[in-house]
């Protein structure tokens, strides 16, 4: 049985709504940070970053979303969740996920984790401060130059449309208005009323 280690709130529901989407069988096993179980000893042995989220399959565990989605896209082809028979599109693909992940991911960060960059307390609440900005400039990229509509790759849905909407999900958050951005505001209306990703909010209530 595959096992998905995730938190509520985090950007483990891009992950929770690929599997979903796919149809696969999978336990899920939420990680209570209030509680710091994430630094746990038994959870440190299942994703030594100490992170969510964390995928444990038989042949070992994978951890970081990008890669994540790409396993479930590869293992599910039936499904259709990526470009995989055009490797230029998966390329592309893989950009966006990592643009979301190395740059989006970290802008959201700086308002929250700034302990992980400095001790320094001004400089945590500069970071905290610049986050409104930094989330702006990256959604203004992501509305004029990288989304091609109406789902991130264009015509065909892809786990890179899970990972936009668990991110754009936070720009209220983080001081930034959605109404900003009328594509990636239409694209998370149209993610909310896909079932799969109902069903992976759902397992994120329970």
């Amino acid at each position: 049985m595959t096992t998905f280690y995730y938190s509520p709130g985090s950007c483990s529901l891009a992950s929770l709504i690929a599997l979903e989407e796919a149809g696969l069988d999978y336990k899920p096993r939420r990680v209570d940070f209030s509680k710091g179980e994430q630094r746990s000893p038994e959870y440190l042995k299942i994703n030594p970053k100490g992170r969510v989220p964390a995928l444990v399959t038989e042949r070992g565990t994978i951890t970081e979303t990008p890669a994540i989605l790409a396993y479930i896209a590869q293992i599910t082809r039936r499904v259709r969740l990526a470009p995989l028979e055009d490797s230029f599109a998966f390329a592309g693909m893989q950009a966006f996920n990592a643009y979301l992940a190395s740059t989006v991911h970290v802008n959201h960060a700086h308002g929250r984790r700034g302990s992980r960059w400095t001790d320094d307390a001004s400089a945590i609440e500069a970071m905290k401060a610049k986050v409104p900005q930094t989330m702006a400039d990256s959604f203004v990229l992501i509305e004029d130059q990288l989304q091609v509509g109406p789902w991130v790759m264009g015509s065909e849905y892809s786990v890179a449309d899970g990972y936009l909407f668990t991110l754009a999900g936070w720009l209220p958050g983080d001081g930034v208005e959605m109404d900003r951005f009328p594509k990636v505001k239409a694209h998370f209306e149209r993610m909310q009323a896909r079932a799969a990703v109902q069903r992976a909010l759902a397992v994120e209530k329970a």
